[in-house]
């Protein structure tokens, strides 16, 4: 009979995966700096003994760091799928930057679909509270801010899809865009009729999605980096002719000499 012992689960065991969990839903991010020992000890309802068992073997595994005299941490390799000559490549070809909003079309434009559908009440609320925030921000005319809440409220809608590879996925998606490898996202909340129409977008992704509405949101993802791409690539253009009028305009001083 395909049948086994029941045995207790060790607490070291125990608490190792309760923070594993922790890890793979997103809920502790790269970087994080756990609780002290004594009072993740209290948290947890173990003794630290049990607990030093699980963190050591945490850290083992590669999903823990301690450091020096600065606690233990989520490891921040876990925020990077890249290597650092794919993400310098990334960052000198323009292909890369248009190939990335085409990807972020299409995932998260799911994403959306599947927040509207599968999201909790919880899953929305957050969306929705991040949403309201980026509405100050930009009635303060907080640029840097707004930009900051932009990619916050694009993960909260990566987190209500509830598919943890797709959440981490996306996770170093963001954390290149944040390193400005693929476009400044800064530039285009300095520019006021930018930021106006990129609230607008937002609105719309957070109403249909907050009318649990698969297609709209869907919709208004698509919508929204349409947009994205188009503002780039008409940047790119007057980039190019503003090199090319520079280069014109140094031979005719020359030629006047």
């Amino acid at each position: 009979m395909p049948f086994e012992p029941i045995r207790a689960q060790k607490l070291s065991d125990a608490v190792e995966r309760q923070i594993e969990q922790l890890i793979l839903r997103g809920i502790l991010k790269p970087g994080e700096r756990l609780p002290g020992e004594r009072e993740l000890a209290l948290k947890l309802a173990v003794s630290r003994p049990s607990l030093r068992e699980a963190l050591s073997s945490l850290q083992e595994r590669g999903l823990l760091e301690a450091r020096q005299g600065a606690g233990v941490f989520v490891a921040e390799v876990l925020g990077s799928a890249f290597s650092p000559a794919l993400i310098d490549l990334f960052s000198r070809h323009d292909e890369a930057v248009f190939d990335y909003l085409s990807f972020r079309r299409d995932l998260e434009g799911l994403a959306a679909e599947r927040a509207a559908r599968l999201g909790s009440d919880s899953d929305l609320a957050v969306i929705g509270h991040v949403f309201a925030r980026m509405e100050e921000a930009h009635q303060r005319r907080a640029c840097e801010e707004e930009a900051l809440l932009d990619a916050r409220f694009h993960m909260a809608i990566i987190e209500a899809s509830n598919n943890v590879v797709m959440l981490h996925m996306m996770r170093s998606m963001f954390d290149l865009l944040r390193q400005g490898v693929f476009y400044n996202r800064r530039q285009m909340f300095g520019q006021n009729t930018t930021r106006a129409a990129l609230l607008d977008q937002h609105r719309a992704i957070s109403n249909a999605i907050q009318a649990r509405d698969p297609a709209a949101a869907r919709a208004a993802v698509e919508a929204h980096m349409d947009y994205i791409h188009a503002a780039l690539e008409n940047r790119r253009r007057a980039e190019e002719n503003e090199d090319i009028a520079r280069r014109r305009l140094s031979r005719i001083k020359q030629a006047g000499k």
